[in-house]
């Protein structure tokens, strides 16, 4: 397949969404590269405590989000039919900051005003 390129819209697939894609024991055991639009669950004593993702920006910086309702803040996981997580996510990391939330397995950014 001489000369074949590559068509741009195969690298953003909309119907791809995110997805949790494992459970581990604890942080430390997160796999170092995660998969794009996976998450990983990190249940403590039987109870999910945190969600480990790479960021949906340019960088991709690791994030464990909190899901822990008795330390705060914390967040929201839903993993219905597909993942949602509330209230959005709000991360300011080497002085770029990264607003978003995760409806229906899908990144929405918050614009700033």
């Amino acid at each position: 397949m001489e000369g074949f390129v590559k068509p741009p819209w195969t690298v953003r697939l909309p119907w791809l969404r995110y997805f949790v894609a494992g459970e581990v024991a604890a942080a430390d055991l997160v796999p170092e590269r995660i998969p794009r639009r996976a998450v990983f669950v990190v249940r403590c004593s039987g109870k999910q405590a945190w969600l480990a993702l790479d960021c949906p920006c340019s960088r991709r910086h690791r994030l464990l989000i909190n899901l822990d309702p008795d330390r705060r803040p914390s967040w929201r996981m839903d993993t219905g039919r597909h993942l949602s997580l509330s209230p959005s996510v709000d991360v300011l990391d080497s002085g770029r900051r990264c607003h978003f939330s995760i409806r229906n397995g899908r990144v929405q950014w918050v614009s700033r005003r």
